[in-house]
């Protein structure tokens, strides 16, 4: 079971945050969905989930890849070691395109049923990148 729930991450991974497949990620994320990461006062539910990827990250990285580094599976767990990266060439939560490459690193906790995402935790470096990004914009 493990082996099967680490491969639903990684079909997650390249299906829904690099390519962007809308169906895939309806088939990998359970309507009962909750992002235990969300910030206190914001949606967790699966839409927030899919907002983030589709109109955050994929339109202001192109070139947008993500590398899985290191997967651990014990019971219906997967905690993966991975980065995010890409080119910065649209807005990025206000911040205009820099044209720079950027990378955040991910480590995500994922809790698998029935072959879908049901809670998920995370830490991530995305505010470190939109500093860096800031200061490297002439607009701000």
């Amino acid at each position: 079971m493990s082996e099967q729930n680490k491969a639903v991450v990684r079909r997650f991974n390249q299906q829904v945050i690099a390519e962007g497949d809308r169906q895939a990620f309806d088939r990998l994320v359970a309507a009962h969905f909750v992002n235990r990461s969300a910030p206190a006062g914001a949606p967790n539910d699966r839409e927030s989930l899919w907002h983030t990827f589709d109109r955050i990250l994929r339109p202001a990285l192109s070139d947008l890849q993500v590398n899985i580094e290191e997967q651990i599976a014990e019971r219906d767990w997967v905690t993966t070691r991975k980065s995010i990266g890409g080119v910065h060439s649209g807005s990025l939560m206000g911040i205009a395109p820099t044209g720079l490459a950027v990378t955040i690193a991910v480590i995500d906790m994922v809790r698998i049923e029935n072959g879908q995402y049901v809670e998920h935790w995370g830490m991530n470096t995305l505010a470190e990148v939109i500093n860096h990004l800031r200061s490297a914009s002439p607009s701000v």
